[in-house]
C-alpha cells in the first residue's frame, strides 16, 4: 500500500482514495482494503467463498485500514463486508470504494475490472475547456427515461440502445454537453440518484462499466462533451451502505442535529479529513477512470449553511471542503474541466477562484432568474406590469458570479407543471409565452442548460418510469415550438455575441428596462461582427411603429419573430422586417429603429457591424 497515499487520506488531501481501498485486481487474485477504524473483526464474504465469514478474515492496521488477500476471488463475483461493530453487533456492508454493485433490491458489492483499452478520445480531452468564452449550451437527462425500449416500469434501457439516437438529437438541437443526472449506485429509483449508496459504483441499472465508458467515448468523438450530478452533501439512511459503517458516525456528523437532513438521510461530515478524501477521490474518479468532462454538484446550499439554512450560520467546515476539492479538482485536470454548483443562496463568491477566497466552483444555477422568470409568466399580463423588475432583475446581479440560465427537472416535477404549463392563459397563449420565454433565455448573458421534454413543449410533468413523450412531435404546436428550439440553439452557437463576454457588461447593454406599462423589454447583445436587438413583449396587445434606440446606423434584418407561421404563431406569414437606423435619439442611443413587436412574443434583429 502506498504510505504516501493513505498519509494524503488522513490529511483530506487525496484525490485518488480509489487506488488505495476497495477491491483491486492483482497477479494472485483480488486485494480487498476498507478503512473501519473502530470495528472490532471484519471478513470479506462473497460467492468466492460461499459467504463464510471464517475464510477471509482481515487484518486491521494501527491507522484503522483493514486488508486480505484472496486468492480464489474474481471479476464479477459478489462480495460484502462483515463487520463485527465497535457495538459488538455484526452487519453486512458494502464496500464503500467498490466500482460496480448488485442491482436493488440486491446489495453486494461486484469485483470489477475498471481497465478499458478502447479509448478514443484524445483528441477531445486535450481541446475540452469550461467554456468561458465558448457556447455552453447543456441537455439535462435522466438515462432511464429519456427514451425507453417498452414502458415497462421494471425495464432499464441501456447506454448503447439510446447512445446514437442521443447523438443525433444533441446535433439537431445544438446542445453542447449532455448532463446526466447522477450514475452512482443507489437503491430507490424514485430517488432518480441523488440519495446515493456507491460513489465510486456505477448503476448496474444501465449497463456495464464498460459500456458507460463506450457511452461517453462515443459523445466525445461527437463532439458533445459530458456531465453528471454530483452529491456530495448527503447519503442515504439504509444499514448496508455508509450509515454508522463501523459502529461509529464515520462519515456522518455525530451530532443527530447536523447529521440528519432535510431529505431524511445523512449528512456527510464536511470536517473530517478521511471524508473530504473520500469525497474529492469519488468525484475525481468520475473524471480520471469515466473521462466525464465536468460535474454538477448538488444541493450546494446545504453544504454553505447549516442544514441549507442561512440562519444557522455559515458551515465554514464544508466550505473548505469545497474550496480544496475544487482547487484540487482543477489542478488535477489542468483547468479543463467545469463544476457546477446548484445554489440558491446569495453566498458569495462561489465562482471565484479559490486563491481569490471563493468557493472555486466555475458556474453556479441561477436559479433566481429562474424563478423569477417563471413566476412572472404565471401571472395575467394585466398584472405584470407591476413586476418587471423580475424580468430585469438578473442583470443587478449577474456580473457577481458566472451564472447558467436553467430549466432544469426540478422545475417540472410533482405539481410543479411544465416549462410550458406554468405559463398564463389559454393552450395557444401558453406556447406564445414560452415562445417568448425561451427567446430571453437563449440572448440572456449566461450558459445554458434544459431538461429533456424542454424542447418538444411537453406538458406532462416528467415521471422517471416514463419516456418523453416524443409522440408530440406529430402535432402542428408541439413540431413548431421545437423548430423554434432549434433556430434559437443554433443562433446561440453561432454567434459569439450570445457567448464570447458573456461574463463582461461589454456584451449586453439594455435598450429599454422600464417600459411597464406595455409590459415590454428590449436590449442590446453585442459581438465581433454583428449585433442583435431583442425585443420581449409579455402583453396581450401587438405594438406597431414601435421606436427602439440602436447603437450604430446600418439594416436591421428580422431573423427570429415568434410569431411567424413556422413557429405556429398567428402571424400570416414568415415575411422578415428590415428596419433602417435613422439619426434619432431614442432610449440615450444616437440612433432609432422602427419595428412592430407581436403580442405574446419575442422578435430578434440583427446587424453587420460596418
Amino acid at each position: 500500500m502506498d504510505q504516501k497515499k493513505v498519509q494524503a487520506f488522513f490529511e483530506g488531501n487525496e484525490i485518488k482514495a480509489y487506488h488505495i481501498f476497495g477491491a483491486h485486481i492483482t497477479d494472485s487474485g483480488v486485494h480487498f482494503a476498507v478503512y473501519a477504524p473502530n470495528a472490532k473483526s471484519i471478513s470479506v464474504i462473497g460467492t468466492f467463498n460461499n459467504w463464510d465469514d471464517e475464510s477471509d478474515i482481515m487484518t486491521k492496521d494501527q491507522q484503522g485500514i483493514w486488508e486480505v488477500d484472496v486468492a480464489n476471488a474474481k471479476p464479477g463475483h459478489s462480495y460484502k463486508y462483515r463487520i463485527t461493530q465497535a457495538t459488538g453487533t455484526i452487519v453486512d456492508k458494502m464496500d464503500p470504494y467498490a466500482f460496480y454493485s448488485e442491482l436493488r433490491p440486491n446489495t453486494a458489492s461486484i469485483i470489477s475490472d475498471l481497465s478499458y483499452d478502447e479509448w478514443t478520445d484524445q483528441k477531445w480531452l486535450k481541446q475540452r475547456n469550461k467554456g468561458f468564452d465558448s457556447p455552453v449550451n447543456i441537455y439535462e437527462i435522466h438515462v432511464g427515461s429519456w427514451k425507453k425500449p417498452d414502458e415497462d416500469p421494471e425495464t432499464f434501457v441501456h447506454y448503447h440502445e439510446i447512445e446514437q439516437d442521443l447523438i443525433e438529437h444533441c446535433k439537431k438541437h445544438h446542445f453542447t454537453h449532455v448532463e446526466m443526472m447522477p450514475l452512482c449506485e443507489y437503491p430507490f429509483d424514485g430517488s432518480w440518484g441523488y440519495q446515493c449508496t456507491g460513489y465510486f459504483s456505477s448503476t448496474s441499472r444501465y449497463g456495464t462499466n464498460h459500456e458507460l465508458m463506450h457511452f461517453v467515448n462515443a459523445l466525445h468523438n461527437a463532439g458533445i462533451g459530458v456531465i453528471m450530478d454530483f452529491v456530495p452533501v448527503h447519503f442515504v439512511k439504509d444499514n448496508y451502505a455508509l450509515a454508522m459503517y463501523d459502529g461509529t458516525p464515520l462519515y456522518e456528523y455525530a451530532k443527530p442535529a447536523d447529521a440528519y437532513s432535510q431529505w431524511d438521510t445523512y449528512n456527510f461530515d464536511l470536517w473530517k479529513e478521511e471524508v473530504r478524501s473520500f469525497l474529492m477521490s469519488a468525484a475525481n474518479f468520475w473524471i480520471d477512470v469515466y473521462h466525464f468532462d465536468g460535474l454538477r454538484m448538488d444541493a450546494i446550499s446545504n453544504a454553505i449553511f447549516w442544514q441549507g439554512d442561512k440562519r444557522n450560520g455559515v458551515n465554514e467546515g464544508a466550505c473548505n471542503f469545497m474550496r480544496r476539492m475544487n482547487f484540487n479538482l482543477h489542478k488535477e485536470h489542468n483547468g479543463k474541466i467545469m463544476l457546477i454548483a446548484e445554489d440558491s443562496t446569495d453566498f458569495p463568491n462561489v465562482t471565484r477562484s479559490t486563491l481569490d477566497g471563493g468557493l472555486g466552483f466555475d458556474y453556479k444555477w441561477d436559479l433566481g432568474w429562474m424563478n423569477d422568470t417563471l413566476n412572472y409568466c404565471k401571472k395575467d399580463p394585466i398584472y405584470r406590469q407591476w413586476h418587471q423588475n423580475s424580468i430585469t432583475f438578473s442583470m443587478a446581479y449577474f456580473y457577481s458570479e458566472r451564472f447558467m440560465n436553467v430549466f432544469s427537472h426540478d422545475e417540472v416535477v410533482h405539481g410543479k407543471a411544465t416549462i410550458v404549463d406554468k405559463m398564463w392563459g389559454s393552450y395557444e397563449d401558453k406556447f406564445a409565452q414560452a415562445r417568448a420565454v425561451y427567446t430571453y433565455m437563449f440572448t440572456h448573458p449566461g450558459k445554458k442548460l434544459n431538461f429533456m421534454g424542454n424542447e418538444i413543449g411537453q406538458l406532462r410533468e416528467w415521471d422517471e418510469t416514463k419516456s418523453c413523450d416524443w409522440f408530440l412531435l406529430k402535432y402542428p404546436m408541439h413540431d413548431a415550438f421545437n423548430h423554434l428550439f432549434q433556430d434559437l440553439a443554433k443562433l446561440y452557437v453561432e454567434n459569439d455575441a450570445f457567448w464570447k463576454n458573456d461574463y463582461s457588461p461589454e456584451s449586453f447593454e439594455w435598450i429599454d428596462a422600464d417600459n411597464a406599462t406595455h409590459n415590454m423589454f428590449s436590449y442590446l447583445r453585442k459581438g465581433t461582427d454583428k449585433d442583435y436587438v431583442i425585443i420581449l413583449n409579455f402583453s396581450t396587445n401587438p405594438y406597431d411603429h414601435q421606436q427602439f434606440g440602436v447603437p450604430c446606423m446600418g439594416e436591421y434584418h428580422e431573423i427570429v419573430n415568434t410569431e411567424w407561421p413556422k413557429y405556429n404563431g398567428n402571424y400570416k406569414d414568415d415575411t422578415p422586417q428590415k428596419c433602417h437606423a435613422v439619426r434619432l435619439s431614442r432610449n440615450g442611443k444616437p440612433f432609432m429603429i422602427e419595428c412592430n413587436v407581436p403580442s405574446l412574443g419575442a422578435t430578434i434583429f440583427e446587424v453587420k457591424k460596418k
